[in-house]
């Protein structure tokens, strides 16, 4: 990676848009190859001391965009929104996620959909890793991919199974050999606008296959023939729900709640069919899986009370398969941050009484209520509160020994939390107060 690094950009003058953890891994791997002298880091927050202590230039404030087309190439973070259009720069627009899949491509698992990515990545790198593959893990879980790269050149065997956001998708023009789309549900309309160009987005994880590569997919998604944009057809893999059924996963014996992951665990042991796993090491790293926290996460129990985190739900859809997934819920806490995203399927779902207690908060909470009440839905046991504290207390008054609280707040947390893993952190705080 260094070496192409070093021959691609060499003489270029090199901007660093957004220096968060995933910029500042850019860097390193900017300077390793010899390009120090040509990098300014911009963004909107103050990074002068930390780019004068790297012997970069900097732009900060609000107008650290302004002027990228004074400059070659922009190595863009996943988390920055441009300004302007795309196509409207003359400056070249990259990103590590792009470089990455293009120097390794015939090695990376692509994975991406609106739920479950975390889940299906680390369980996939989980069973890759306990039945014997070398395998690394990063992108949109939390680890920059060009943290993988020295390990990546190091051996030719290894494998990425890679999480990519919408927003690492968005302007890429290069797909990796296996590319995965989990689902996809309304989300990021804040700064798409539209399900149509969020969508979009999302499908530049198998725009550009190749033939000979291996696309999987949820069967009510399967792209039309145009939507491969090389001209060529990569061999697509549809999951269908009955081969969850068909499965024979030992539920009892395993840590993942919810028809939901059982989908994910039926994508991954497709997946796995590539790299020659069998059933005995699948099933055997599979009851071995612990999940991610915050994820329908048993946090405590109290009087017979059980007390679960599903704070990473952000939409309508992961908030009702929570209900349906762990046993005897009767109390629910939703809301969050207003992201514009429709909530009538859900809020049909908590007219129907699937839980006797329902504690709407903050914003998305309000806007709920009052839309459930223009349709004439709103019933005895739901109530309205300012936030998660206040929740939490009516939580505690009307959940009864032998039934179970889930906090699912099907919104964002940003705006009240710094993000959806405080929130978690701040539930599971509060239950035990």
């Amino acid at each position: 990676m260094i070496d192409r690094l070093k021959e691609k950009y060499t003489g270029k003058s090199i901007v660093i848009l957004g220096f968060g953890r995933e910029g500042k891994s850019t860097l390193a791997i900017l300077q390793k190859a010899g390009l120090a002298d040509c990098i300014t880091i911009a963004d909107k927050i103050d990074v002068s001391e930390t780019a004068k202590e790297a012997g970069c230039r900097y732009i900060c404030g609000d107008d650290y965009q302004k002027t990228l087309d004074d400059y070659d190439v922009v190595f863009k973070s996943p988390g920055i929104v441009l300004e302007r259009e795309y196509d409207s720069y003359k400056c070249i627009i990259t990103s590590q996620t792009q470089e990455f899949t293009e120097a390794y491509r015939e090695r990376i698992i692509g994975i991406t959909g609106t739920k479950g990515k975390s889940t299906t990545v680390t369980l996939l790198h989980h069973i890759l890793r306990e039945s014997g593959h070398k395998v690394c893990l990063g992108g949109n879980i939390g680890i920059p991919v060009f943290e993988l790269a020295e390990d990546m050149s190091a051996d030719d065997e290894m494998l990425a199974v890679v999480e990519l956001s919408c927003h690492q998708l968005e302007y890429m023009t290069v797909s990796p050999k296996w590319s995965v789309l989990i689902n996809l549900y309304e989300e990021h309309l804040d700064h798409y606008g539209t399900f149509e160009k969020y969508i979009a987005a999302k499908k530049h994880i198998y725009a550009y296959c190749k033939q000979g590569d291996k696309f999987f997919c949820k069967d009510d998604i399967v792209p039309e023939k145009e939507e491969f944009l090389t001209g060529e057809m990569p061999d697509i893999v549809p999951i269908s729900c009955e081969e969850v059924e068909n499965l024979k996963i030992p539920t009892e014996d395993i840590k993942l709640l919810g028809k939901h992951n059982l989908f994910n665990v039926a994508l991954v042991h497709e997946i796995i069919r590539e790299f020659s796993v069998g059933e005995n090491d699948f099933i055997k790293a599979l009851i071995s899986y612990n999940p991610l926290p915050h994820r329908l996460q048993l946090v405590y129990e109290e009087a017979g009370v059980r007390y679960y985190d599903d704070s990473i739900s952000t939409i309508g859809e992961t908030t009702i398969q929570a209900v349906k997934s762990v046993k005897n819920v009767q109390t629910i806490l939703v809301g969050g941050m207003d992201r514009g995203i429709v909530y009538d399927d859900l809020e049909e779902f908590l007219s129907s009484r699937p839980v006797k207690n329902i504690i709407l908060m903050y914003e998305t909470g309000k806007r709920i209520y009052d839309e459930m009440s223009k349709k004439n839905m709103c019933r005895s046991g739901i109530v309205v509160v300012d936030n998660l504290e206040e929740a939490v207390k009516k939580a505690k008054e009307v959940t009864v020994s032998g039934e179970a609280c889930v906090m699912s707040p099907a919104a964002a947390s940003y705006g009240y939390f710094k993000n959806f893993e405080e929130r978690g952190e701040v539930f599971s705080r509060l239950v035990r107060m």
